[in-house]
This record gives structure tokens, C-alpha cells and sequence, in this order.
């Protein structure tokens, strides 16, 4: 259900923000939505929280990638634009490949990634960015949830190992031992498993896969990556794609973020970690995932390193950053001061509190202060 429509989910995203508001890092160190206006009464948090955003620069700013957090970006858009009617920022979405291609090739300011820039993303960013290269800002936090639609089966518990088999066509009937030793008691159907998987290259495939390799003891085979490589199953574009393809296909089983989840009333399996009990997809248990990353890049970059693999209590492994890819140094003199303002407004708490009640996870605030001391230097 929509998050602003369930009470219960409403309670758990104000909880997480509560939570992860007390939370510390470890270690130092719709798609394709290409309108350029939004409606600020999009959103009644992010309209409140115009008045606190400090504007700079004007014209329009592009940007493209991750679908994960397009809907964060329309909540951030309708905030920035009732705020700073000089700016119109156009967000143009088509997956985290797409973004980090264009914007190695010049064509936008920043762009959306699920997944860090690899070091051949980094080499090549240095001809666009020509007195520095790409970096990583983590911006939004999110989780993916596994959505299905089963008739009949409202709590669903998988593990890695299950799906592993099941998004790479190893099990095809929902009522297999695997499953159903997962779910006893559950009436599950005799019916053919219906797996979507991404068609363009996205870094939440990236981020399930890296789980799949860390989790799946061995039933995946394949290296994690934007790219899907497993067997059979059925493809859609971006998130919205898959969500509305598990929406109207019965007995389907796809990956998208919560946000999508929520608003499109999917139901999301429980994981179970290993832990003493299986862990739903909240943003309470993935704040407590988040809590425990750590930064694995240098100087600018804030890369993290993410434990898939966690069997802590209520943490919720399938977890995911998306980072805004910017230049160091070297970013277009005529946007710079937009990106900044912009950056600057998506990361401050007024921001991060914004797209908590859309599904996201506000980042933990030692991160959030790493990330607001980069964007000022930002050249």
C-alpha cells in the first residue's frame, strides 16, 4: 500500500527516520520522467522545507540514471522549484548505466547510480571532468524489495539461496520444497514462477546480484553486475516496468525498490538472514544495515562497502545507495552553482526527511555530514 495510505508503514518510515537520526556510520574513511516543472503540492514535506533551501544559479540543469530514486528526485524537484524559479531541473532517469554514460560523455551535470564508479567509469570521467574526475556522493538510501503477487499468500519468506534459484530459473514452481520449507503452513499453488527481471543496465540489479553472490551459498553463479546475466524469466525497463509487470502478472516475483512497492500496494517477501527470525522490508531494518556500512572510498569519493551478507537482528540485507555521480573538479562553470544549491538542499535533513515518507531511508548523520563538507568544494 501506499506508505501515506498505511498507517502501520507510515509509523515505521517516521521510526527509521527516528532511528537512523541517533545512527552513526562505522569507519572513516517514474522513469524516464523528463518533465522540467513539478507541482510543489507534490509533496506537503517538501513544501515546507522550500523555505530553508538557499538557491544559486539559474538556467537548467540535467541530470539522468538510477530509477531507484526517481521518485525521491520528484519529491526534491517540487521542493527546489517552488524555492528556486530560476533553476528547472530536468531528471531523465534510464537506469544507472545510462546515467554514468552520460554523463562520462558530457551531456549532464550529475548523474544517479546504484552502484560506485568503477575505475574504467572513473578514467573516463576525466575527459569530461578535465581538471579532475567523477566521484561518488551517496544521496538516497533505499531498500530492494522482493515483490510478488501470489493469490492466497500474504507473508512470503525466501532466502538467499531460494532466490538465487528462482531468479535464475532453477526453481519453477511456487509450492517447491525449497519454498515451502520457508513457508510452512502457507497454502502455496502448484503454478509456474513468473521472474522479471531489469531489461537496462541498473544498479539495483548490480546491488541484488552482489547479494545473490554473497548470500546464495553458491546457487549463483554468475558475477554481480548492472547487467542481468541469469537464465530465462521475462524483462521490463526500470523499476516502474518491473512493478507494473508483477502488479497484472499472477504469480510473479520481480526486485524493485520500496518506494515503488508501496505505490503500487505490492506485497514484499521477509528475508530470512539467518537471524533468529525473518526480516521484512522496512526502512526501520534497512536504517539498521545502513548503520553499519563503511566508507570505501578515498579522499572525495564516498564509496561505501554494504554487508549483504548481515545476520544481525532486523537488519534487512538487500539494501542500496543511490550515488550522484559529480565531478571534483572540473564540472560546467554555467551549472556549478545550481548543482551545488541542489546537492546541498538533497542532503540537508530537510531533505533527507523529505523522501523518508516516500519509502527512502535518510542516510545515517555521520554520513550526512561527510557528504556536506564535499558538495561545498565541489569546482
Amino acid at each position: 500500500m501506499k506508505l501515506q495510505r498505511n498507517g502501520r508503514t507510515k509509523a515505521l518510515a517516521i521510526g527509521a527516520m527516528a532511528l537512523v537520526g541517533s545512527l552513526s556510520l562505522a569507519a572513516c574513511g517514474s522513469d524516464n520522467n523528463n518533465s522540467s516543472t513539478s507541482d510543489p503540492k507534490a509533496s506537503g514535506s517538501a513544501g515546507a522545507s522550500a523555505a530553508q533551501i538557499a538557491c544559486a544559479g539559474k538556467g537548467q540543469l540535467l541530470a539522468a540514471g538510477s530509477t531507484a530514486q526517481s521518485n525521491a528526485i520528484d519529491v526534491w524537484k517540487a521542493a527546489y522549484g517552488s524555492a528556486c524559479s530560476g533553476t528547472t531541473i530536468t531528471y531523465g532517469g534510464g537506469g544507472s548505466g545510462a546515467g554514468v554514460q552520460q554523463f562520462n560523455q558530457g551531456k549532464v551535470s550529475f548523474a544517479g547510480s546504484d552502484s560506485p564508479l568503477k575505475p574504467a567509469e572513473v578514467d573516463a570521467s576525466k575527459a569530461v571532468c578535465k581538471t579532475g574526475q567523477g566521484i561518488d556522493l551517496p544521496m538516497v538510501g533505499g531498500l530492494i524489495s522482493i515483490v510478488y503477487n501470489v493469490d492466497g499468500v500474504d507473508n512470503l519468506v525466501l532466502d538467499g539461496p531460494t532466490l538465487a534459484k528462482i531468479f535464475d530459473s532453477q526453481i519453477t514452481k511456487w509450492n517447491a520444497p525449497e519454498i515451502a520449507k520457508l513457508n510452512p503452513g502457507v497454502n502455496l499453488p502448484d503454478a509456474d514462477i513468473q521472474a522479471f527481471h531489469r531489461s537496462d543496465d541498473s544498479g539495483t540489479t548490480d546491488n541484488l546480484t552482489k547479494y545473490l553472490s554473497k548470500a546464495g551459498g553458491g546457487a549463483w553463479s554468475y558475477p554481480s553486475g548492472k547487467t542481468w546475466a541469469g537464465k530465462g524469466g521475462q524483462s521490463a525497463n526500470g523499476s516502474a516496468g518491473l512493478a507494473a509487470q508483477v502488479k497484472q502478472v499472477k504469480n510473479s516475483i520481480s526486485y524493485v525498490e520500496l518506494s515503488y512497492a508501496q505505490t503500487n500496494s505490492l506485497k514484499s517477501a521477509s528475508i530470512n538472514t539467518g537471524a533468529s527470525k525473518p526480516v521484512a522490508a522496512t526502512a526501520e531494518n534497512a536504517a539498521n544495515t545502513f548503520a553499519k556500512a563503511k566508507v570505501a572510498g578515498t579522499g572525495s569519493d564516498l564509496a561505501l562497502e554494504l554487508d549483504y551478507a548481515t545476520k544481525d537482528e532486523g537488519s534487512y540485507p538487500l539494501v542500496l545507495v543511490t550515488y550522484e555521480i559529480v565531478c571534483d573538479k572540473g564540472n560546467k562553470a554555467d551549472t556549478l552553482d545550481a548543482v551545488k544549491s541542489f546537492l546541498t538542499y538533497t542532503i540537508s535533513d530537510a531533505g533527507q526527511q523529505a523522501i523518508g515518507s516516500k519509502g527512502y531511508v535518510p542516510l545515517p548523520k555521520e554520513l550526512v555530514s561527510k557528504v556536506q563538507q564535499v558538495v561545498p568544494t565541489l569546482a
